[in-house]
C-alpha cells in the first residue's frame, strides 16, 4: 500500500500510518516483489532478526510501504503492517550470493512521540535514520557532553540522515550519540539501542515523564547514558530517568542524587529498572563517572505509572575513609530501617548508618499508609 506524500498533513493520526511512501526505488517492482517474497518465506541465505516476542510470519494483508531506495551499499525496503516494522535489505546489485537481511521490530501502539524515526541502515558501526515527515530538523547530541550544543544532522529530501557513529561505539563509553528530532514545537531525544525503532529518552516522575530539557536533566543523562547497554536489543520503546531523592552525605562530602531509570518495552512486558546512586564529582560535566547501579529488576512495576515508588541503598565510603550504608526512598516513604549486618533506622526517606567494609544490610521502608516495602531487587 502506497501513501501519498501529503497525507500526513490531513491525517487524523500522527504515527506510522501517516508516513508517506518515500525513496528512489518505490516503483522498482522486482525489488518490492523480492522483499515480499523473502518476508513470506525467508530462505537459508537470509539473515533474520527480531525484537523479543515479535512475530516473524508473513503479513496478514497488504502492508504499507514506508521506503524503498538505495542507502549506502544496500537497497532497502521498509514495510509497516500495523503491528511491526519490517526491513528488507539486499546488495545494490541484487546479487543473491551476497545474501539478504530481514529485520522485524514490534511497534504497535506507536504515537507521535515514538514514531519520529526508524533505522534504515546499520553498517560498519554507523547508523542512518529515516525520519518522520513532520520532523523539521534533526541534530546530533553527545549525551556525555551536556554543555555542548547539538550539531545539525543532514538529511536527504526523502528524510534519510547522514550516518553518525553507532551509539556507544567509542571504547570505554567516551561518547553516546542521541538524535534530537524537532517538529517545530517539541524537541525529542532518541537513541539507537540496536533495533529498528530507536528508543525515546525522557526525564521526570513516572506520572509525568517529559522530553529531556534543561541543563540539570542533560547533566543527569550524561551520567546515565553509559548504563544504556544493559537494555540494548531488548525491544525498548522508551527510557525514563527520574531523580527521586537528593541526599546530604555524611562527613560533609556534599550531596548525592538518587535516580530511577526505567526502560519500557513495546510488548508491555520485560521492563527493566535500575536504581542509581550518583555521588558528587569535582570533574566538569561530561567527564563525571556514570552512576553506580544500586539495584536492578526486571518485570517490576517500580518507577512506573502503576507503582511510582522506589527504595534502594548502597555501601559508601567517605573521603575520610569511613563506611556507611546509605539509602533513599521516593516521596511515598515515611521511614527507613536496616537490619542484618547493619542495624539502624531513620525518619523520613533518607538514611545514613555507620558500617564496615563489606557489610551487608537488609533494607525496608514504611509508606504513609503504614505498609512496609522492601528495596528494589
Amino acid at each position: 500500500r502506497v501513501v501519498a506524500a501529503t497525507f500526513w498533513r490531513r491525517s487524523s493520526r500522527t504515527d506510522f500510518t501517516a508516513w508517506p511512501t518515500r525513496g528512489d526505488r518505490t516503483e522498482d517492482v522486482r525489488l518490492l516483489r523480492r522483499a515480499l517474497t523473502v518476508w513470506a518465506r525467508p530462505g537459508g541465505g537470509v539473515r533474520t532478526s527480531a525484537t523479543p516476542r515479535t512475530p516473524t510470519g508473513p503479513p496478514m494483508g497488504a502492508p504499507q510501504l514506508l521506503y524503498a531506495g538505495e542507502v549506502g551499499a544496500s537497497a532497502v525496503v521498509l514495510f509497516y503492517d500495523g503491528l511491526r516494522v519490517v526491513r528488507y535489505a539486499e546488495p545494490r546489485n541484487a546479487d543473491p550470493s551476497e545474501g539478504a537481511a530481514l529485520d522485524f521490530a514490534r511497534v504497535d501502539g506507536a504515537d507521535a512521540a515514538s514514531s519520529g524515526a526508524l533505522v534504515v541502515e546499520r553498517a560498519a558501526g554507523r547508523v542512518r535514520y529515516l525520519t518522520a515527515p513532520w520532523v523539521r530538523t534533526a541534530s546530533l547530541r553527545d549525551l556525555l557532553a551536556p554543555d555542548r550544543a547539538p550539531s545539525p544532522l543532514h538529511r536527504t529530501p526523502d528524510g534519510v540522515t547522514d550516518a553518525p557513529a553507532d551509539t556507544g561505539a567509542a571504547g570505554g563509553c567516551r561518547s553516546w550519540d542521541a538524535v534530537e528530532l524537532s517538529d517545530g514545537t517539541t524537541d525529542r531525544l532518541v537513541t539507537d539501542l540496536g533495533e529498528l525503532a530507536p528508543a525515546r529518552l525522557t526525564s521526570g516522575p513516572p506520572s509525568q515523564p517529559h522530553d529531556v530539557a534543561g541543563r540539570s536533566e542533560l547533566e543527569s543523562w550524561a551520567r546515565t547514558a553509559c548504563l544504556l547497554p544493559s537494555v540494548r536489543s531488548h525491544g525498548v520503546r522508551s527510557v525514563n530517568s527520574w531523580t527521586y531523592a537528593t541526599q546530604p552525605l555524611p562527613d560533609g562530602d556534599g550531596s548525592a542524587r538518587w535516580l530511577c531509570t526505567r526502560a519500557e518495552t513495546w510488548r508491555g512486558t520485560g521492563s527493566r529498572v535500575l536504581a542509581q546512586f550518583q555521588a558528587p564529582s569535582a570533574r566538569p560535566p561530561g567527564s563525571r563517572p556514570p552512576g553506580v547501579v544500586a539495584a536492578r529488576s526486571e518485570d517490576s512495576p517500580a518507577c512506573g505509572k502503576r507503582t511510582p515508588r522506589v527504595l534502594a541503598g548502597v555501601l559508601w565510603k567517605s573521603r575520610g575513609g569511613r563506611w556507611y550504608v546509605l539509602a533513599a526512598g521516593s516521596e511515598q516513604f515515611t521511614s527507613l530501617t536496616t537490619s542484618g549486618g547493619v542495624t539502624g533506622s531513620a525518619r523520613g526517606r533518607l538514611l545514613a548508618v555507620p558500617a564496615g567494609a563489606g557489610d551487608r544490610a537488609r533494607l525496608n521502608g514504611r509508606l504513609g499508609d503504614g505498609s512496609q516495602v522492601g528495596a528494589l531487587r
